[in-house]
């Protein structure tokens, strides 16, 4: 076989010399032990937690090494593109503060490295896939999609491993004349890789690869054997192509992903030592996992699993730097100690470390994010706490976007309730539920949700509330305030103290919480809330009859 005669039957138009693009890219001036790394989703129109955790790894082991992060869009599948699927990872990413110092944009791309789209780098794949035939590497295959179901169909009967691979690779060993009838013919092919691994597998003695996993070690495996698809019939790459051509000319030194990806290990070598090229670290990611109903860890399912997807947390309003902290508790073990020793230090000063990671599945738990999420909240000012709050009511409740955006005085006072106490609130979790939370505030969200005291009467609720009109005084501090509280339960048989209701019960219809709980729900129309005396100085005297008023009504 002339496989310089097949090459350019394959591929006449291709006359760009390997050397070009190696000038074209050439290796990035950096630090000595500089990591580059790069983020490179497919267009399906679904992010998920997985990149988000993939993605702060990339950007950790960059930053930190003095590096490049660069985001990749791989978009070779056109039966999977989704319409605004780019600009949807792109908010994403940006939204939990994904950084990236080249790459594909929404409007254009920035970097010296592009196309960052690999439908844009057709030709590079072109001039390679040509090289790997001129080199008896690679075949055409005019395979139908019916014979290769045939095939499989064979082979499971057969109890085989599927693929095209030994005897079922029929086209591995045309001859040129085969090969040029065939596409005079019309028949379409695809561009096969023609594996090594195919020589021995089935025999005794496999073949072995051993590679090191930045994460795992020392992995031995078996080597690849199947003659996979390298190049589409419509002369675009598959995944494993792409990304071996593109990861080289990147100059990428480091790929993190899934665990999902180690059976392709073997193939991608093999290709990287077809092409020449040498190989990225590769740092293969333990799974999210969470417990089921029954206490036994699964995969996050897409289907299942709603907090999968990066849209749930957006939806929910949880705060960028919540969700990076939590992902670093279950990236490093050491991070919570780290965390409990450097309490005001940003996460990003963190010593991130690879050997650090798991190589189990990460159990990923909500109320664990919930957790950290309070922690992380009680940390951030009023002043961008109401700012973030704006901008998620903006997008996602803007029924509530003009009430919280009328009074920034206002909204950062209700927010700062009690977060500066000797044992600060720490009970804010997300956007969403800050608003339920606060929403009594404003009149257009205002309603009475809990009912009176059990041991409060209608009659009685409305003297004390009465009686509370009367003596009420803005400008009272918080000991006369309570004082007085005190005279309106003691005038209605309501103890002055809790203690001394509990003592003795039968003398006493209630105390004196009942009679403050009364005065709570009138002005929030909840019966648990924070301190009802700086809610009262936050709203205002007029705010606060108004609502007594209403409730007498």
């Amino acid at each position: 076989m002339d496989h310089g005669k097949l090459a350019e039957i394959l591929f006449p138009e291709v006359e760009t010399a390997p050397e070009y693009y190696e000038n074209l890219y050439p290796k990035r001036e950096l630090p000595q032990g500089a990591m580059i790394t790069r983020l490179g989703p497919s267009p399906t129109g679904f992010i998920h937690l997985g990149n988000l955790y993939g993605a702060f790894i990339d950007e950790r082991l960059a930053r930190l090494s003095g590096g490049i992060f660069y985001l990749r869009i791989e978009d070779t599948d056109e039966k999977r593109f989704v319409e605004g699927a780019v600009e949807t990872i792109i908010d994403s990413l940006d939204f939990f503060g994904i950084d990236f110092d080249e790459g594909a944009g929404i409007q254009s791309e920035y970097g010296n490295y592009g196309p960052y789209f690999q439908s844009r780098r057709k030709d590079l794949y072109s001039c390679f896939a040509k090289i790997l035939v001129k080199k008896g590497c690679a075949y055409p295959c005019f395979m139908t999609e019916g014979e290769i179901a045939e095939t499989r169909k064979q082979q499971e009967e057969k109890k085989e491993t599927p693929g095209i691979y030994g005897k079922y690779a029929v086209c591995r060993d045309l001859s040129i004349s085969e090969i040029k009838k065939n596409i005079s013919a019309g028949k379409s092919y695809v561009l096969r890789l023609r594996s090594d691994g195919a020589e021995t597998f089935g025999q005794e003695k496999k073949s072995n690869i051993e590679i090191h996993d930045a994460i795992r070690g020392t992995l031995t495996m078996p080597s690849n054997y199947q003659d996979i698809v390298i190049l589409k019939t419509n002369g675009m790459p598959t995944y494993h192509f792409a990304h071996v051509c593109d990861d080289h000319f990147m100059r990428t030194t480091h790929v993190v992903r899934g665990e999902e990806w180690l059976s392709s290990l073997p193939i991608h070598i093999e290709l990287f030592e077809k092409l020449n090229f040498r190989p990225p670290v590769y740092c293969h990611t333990a799974q999210l996992m969470k417990l089921d109903e029954n206490g036994n860890k699964r995969k996050l399912s897409k289907r299942k699993d709603p907090e999968l997807s990066l849209d749930f947390y957006k939806e929910k309003g949880y705060h960028p730097e919540s969700v990076r902290e939590y992902l670093l508790t279950l990236l490093n073990s050491n991070y919570e100690e780290w965390r409990t020793q450097n309490p005001g230090i940003p996460c990003e000063e963190f010593p991130f470390s690879i050997e650090k990671m798991s190589t189990s599945g990460a159990l990923f738990d909500l109320d664990k994010l919930n957790d950290v999420s309070k922690e992380c909240l009680a940390c951030i000012s009023a002043s961008s706490l109401r700012k973030f709050l704006e901008k998620w009511a903006s997008q996602y409740r803007p029924d509530a976007y003009d009430a919280l955006k009328e009074n920034n005085a206002y909204l950062e006072s209700i927010i700062d309730i009690g977060r500066n106490d000797p044992k600060p609130r720490k009970d804010f979790i997300c956007a969403s539920q800050m608003f339920e939370y606060i929403k009594y505030f404003f009149d257009g969200f205002f309603q009475i949700e809990d009912p009176l005291p059990e041991e409060v009467n209608k009659r009685d609720a409305v003297s004390i509330l009465n009686a509370y009109l009367s003596t009420y005084d803005p400008g009272d501090d918080q000991s006369t305030w309570f004082s007085k509280i005190r005279d309106i339960a003691s005038d209605l048989s309501y103890a002055a103290r809790p203690k001394d209701y509990k003592k003795d019960p039968d003398a006493y219809k209630g105390h004196v919480g009942h009679v403050s709980t009364v005065i709570r729900i009138a002005i929030t129309g909840r019966s648990q809330s924070p301190d009802i005396w700086t809610i009262q100085n936050i709203m205002g005297e007029t705010k606060v009859r108004s609502r007594i008023i209403d409730y007498l009504s």
